[in-house]
């Protein structure tokens, strides 16, 4: 079966059944506050909040994602920047009964499905938790009981089926809102256990044996979350069911490869790249990001330095680099007749024309005239950097740092291009070469107390005069409560990404998918206010660093530390502290000495990143 008939057949199987078919939304979603659709379920979450859904209650789509944290990573035979999820959905309808009986016909049916082995698949389910007052779904196991046995397998709790906690099989989100329960079905690839991973093997195993292929989420919850910061549970009016399911992973198993790039989304495209000259690697980077580069183009996204389009002019640099690789650049390829410049324009064709009937969006003259225009001005750049390569008589690390800086030669070209010049050169020198610069900048940046307290020993905290210094004290121990707040509010995904403090405000970056609601900017707001009206006293303890990091302090996870630090933990001891962090100082004494916190503004200012303004009355 072919990737455009398996598509089809899940579509179809849907619409069957009452869906409305829904062609997908835009990789650029409605919500400025994010750069990509990155999920299958995040054009759909208004419907999934309650919003009527105009094509009605049942709906099925494919949805393009995008999904650039692992761009560094793709190469291998995991990682993917664009990519597509299937999904079906209940507005308010039908709920986990039927839910559970499609996903295994449609998965094990030779007729309508997918025709795999039912003795292939096993499922998980929420084992409960009652420190939450949440319970084993059992309606869940019974279904998933039932089901198998319509294919003869005799399947129960801990045989085929089996519970894991909330972090396994439980969905919502990281503030109030909808939430449950959900199923997990794996696929037994038949691969033998690596003990790397562990003794024996499970099914939520990281192994390799056992691989997910489709979750049904149900949403049956409301979780709230009181100005205490304490969570509740209760049942929601409106039922919900949101399943997703890999496209590309489902290719890659029923048409028996070992990765995606060996099915025919990837394996034909792979042909017309050049059997020698070109590293594996770099044919998987060319075929992820050109792919990636197409839909974003169609979905009316154009090269530059910001948001959007700053990442496609990354993807398309990668690519461009990879080709320089591949050729070694205007200086080499002259010497070796039997290496050719890829041909890009034939690539982007093919992708195209591989995608334009499901796709109808897609736009070929548009795509080769945005990808030749970036094309032949950043090779203008690289053949001046070659040019500058060449002219030094050998390369060390701060000699690769500046051919980056200056030109964007990335280490691999500087390493295959400089030969005998970059021998010595190794990526660790060049990494740590990267990193001393990023200090730099971050310690030009922290003149303004951006270090969070981090490097106030040097003097230089910035505040005109006496007032000054004490507002940005006051500021400061509030942007320790609101890291806190945000944690307690979002999740312990939130980490800081940077902080800048004045005495007009405080600004800090933390990392978080998406725009906060107006509920959970009020719970923040509530948590600290409500820390500073219980008066809680600052303190400070001197620690070695190991010890420090078992308290559960926060400090930058990319900074290096001598071996003992300050903690500053806001209670009565450090256990049972509102806040603590790794610190420099100053701080106020006491917690009532911040005054009333508020939340001014809060943005995106990068993909997953998000920026909080706040000020203190």
């Amino acid at each position: 079966m072919n990737s455009q008939e398996i598509r089809k057949r899940f579509l179809d199987y849907f619409a069957k059944r009452g869906h409305a078919v829904i062609p997908s939304a835009s990789l650029i979603p409605e919500d400025k506050t994010v750069l990509f659709t990155t999920a299958g379920m995040q054009p759909l979450v208004p419907y999934l909040m309650g919003t009527p859904h105009p094509a009605g209650k049942r709906i099925a789509d494919v949805q393009k994602c995008l999904r650039t944290d692992d761009i560094a990573e793709v190469g291998d035979n995991r990682h993917l920047t664009f990519f597509e999820m299937l999904g079906n959905w209940s507005l308010g309808d039908y709920f986990k009964k039927e839910s559970i009986e499609w996903s295994f016909e449609l998965l094990t049916s030779k007729t309508e499905g997918f025709g795999i082995p039912a003795e292939k698949l096993s499922v998980t389910v929420f084992e409960g938790d009652a420190s939450l007052g949440l319970k084993l779904d059992e309606e869940s196991v019974g279904h998933w009981m039932r089901v198998f046995k319509t294919a003869g397998i005799d399947a129960s709790l801990g045989n085929r089926i089996y519970a894991y906690q909330k972090k396994k099989n439980w969905w919502e989100l990281a503030g109030p809102g909808p939430c449950g329960p959900d199923t997990e079905i794996f696929y037994d690839t038949g691969a033998e256990h690596d003990k790397a991973f562990g003794e024996k093997c499970h099914v939520n195993c990281d192994c390799g044996k056992h691989v997910e292929i489709w979750n049904n989420v149900f949403m049956e919850y409301e979780k709230t979350i009181d100005s205490a910061g304490s969570v509740k549970y209760s049942p929601l009016a409106q039922k919900n069911v949101d399943t997703g399911m890999g496209f590309e992973r489902l290719v890659m198993l029923l048409q028996g490869k070992n990765n995606v790039f060996e099915t025919d989304l990837f394996s034909e495209f792979i042909e017309l790249l050049p059997k020698t000259g070109l590293a594996d690697r770099s044919k998987k980077i060319i075929s992820d990001h050109m792919r990636a580069i197409v839909f974003l183009i169609s979905d009316g996204v154009r090269p530059s330095n910001k948001g959007a389009g700053y990442v496609l002019r990354r993807l398309m640099r990668r690519v461009i680099v990879h080709e320089y690789l591949h050729s070694l650049g205007n200086y080499k390829v002259a010497q070796q007749s039997n290496i050719k410049p890829l041909n890009m324009e034939q690539l982007l064709n093919w992708i195209v024309n591989k995608y334009k009937d499901f796709y109808k969006e897609l736009d070929l003259p548009a795509i080769t005239a945005i990808f030749g225009e970036e094309n032949n001005k950043f090779k203008k750049t690289l053949d001046a950097g070659i040019k500058e390569l060449y002219a030094l008589n050998s390369i060390n690390a701060q000699a690769a740092f500046k051919l980056y800086e200056s030109f964007g030669l990335p280490y691999e070209v500087i390493k295959e291009i400089g030969r005998e010049r970059a021998s010595a050169l190794i990526y660790e020198d060049f990494d740590a070469e990267f990193k001393r610069h990023q200090e730099i900048s971050r310690a030009g940046a922290e003149k303004k107390f951006g270090g969070h307290g981090l490097i106030l020993n040097t003097g230089e905290l910035k505040a005109a005069n006496e007032e000054e210094l004490k507002k940005v004290t006051r500021l400061h121990t509030a942007t320790h409560m609101l890291q806190a707040a945000l944690r307690k509010v979002l999740g312990e995904e939130v980490k800081q990404m940077g902080s800048d403090i004045t005495a007009e405000r405080t600004r800090f970056d933390f990392t978080f998918p998406r725009k906060l609601t107006p509920e959970e900017i009020k719970a923040v707001e509530d948590l600290v206010n409500g820390a500073v009206q219980k008066a809680l006293s600052m303190q400070m303890k001197r620690m070695k660093i190991d010890e420090a990091k078992k308290t559960g302090a926060l400090y930058f996870f990319k900074d290096k530390y001598p071996e003992e630090v300050n903690v500053y933990f806001l209670g009565n001891t450090i256990e049972d502290a509102f806040s603590k962090e790794f610190c420099g100082g100053p701080h106020v004494k006491n917690s009532s000495e911040v005054g009333t916190f508020k939340i001014v503004k809060e943005e995106a200012v990068a993909a997953g990143v998000r920026r909080i303004r706040a000020d203190v009355l």
